[in-house]
């Protein structure tokens, strides 16, 4: 497999998919409402809201970028389908992981959810072309290890991943509303 990165497939995929602004919103959307169910109903309840809602961001995403007028598709000789794939991949295999974290420390969940989506945005800035997402990832992870390290309850690490995710959505949505150069 021969992995060739262009301009035109990161201007593809920017357009097609709305700069990934749905997602990001969706994603911090789900987390928040992963921390009311946590604040609500207990830890346990929000492990499986984040993990079921964050199996159903990319489907939502879709819907919301379609809704936005763009195509939320792109050619399938696009190169960087082939990133995204791996890199949810590499997702799946994290949600694992944070998952047993929780069986043996259910603090520990939502930080380790924060650093993985965190470092999933590190992919998306070769993605999207877009630098913004290392500033994305990079306050996650941060805010991940402030949570972990501090002791941050569930509650609070979820709010937080989620706050981060939106405030950055309404950025990201305004910048793919710019025309291009």
């Amino acid at each position: 497999m021969r992995f060739a990165l262009s301009e035109e497939q990161q201007n593809e995929m920017r357009q097609a998919h709305y700069d990934g602004a749905p997602g990001v919103l969706v994603s911090g959307l789900i987390w928040i409402v992963a921390a009311l169910m946590c604040y609500q109903l207990g830890i346990s309840k929000a492990v499986w809201t984040l993990l079921i809602g964050g199996a159903l961001i990319h489907p939502i995403s879709i819907l919301v970028t379609k809704v936005l007028g763009r195509s939320a598709k792109t050619n399938k000789t696009n190169a960087l389908n082939q990133l995204g794939i791996a890199s949810t991949i590499w997702l799946i295999l994290c949600c694992a992981m944070a998952y047993g974290l929780f069986l043996l420390k259910p603090t520990l969940f939502f930080p380790a959810m924060m650093a993985t989506i965190g470092s999933r945005y590190l992919v998306f800035a070769t993605m999207f072309g877009r630098p913004f997402f290392w500033i994305l990832g990079g306050c996650l992870i941060v805010a991940a290890n402030l949570a972990f390290f501090l002791g941050a309850s569930p509650v609070v690490a979820a709010g937080l991943g989620g706050l981060i995710e939106v405030l950055f959505a309404f950025r990201l949505f305004a910048i793919a509303s710019k025309p291009a150069d």
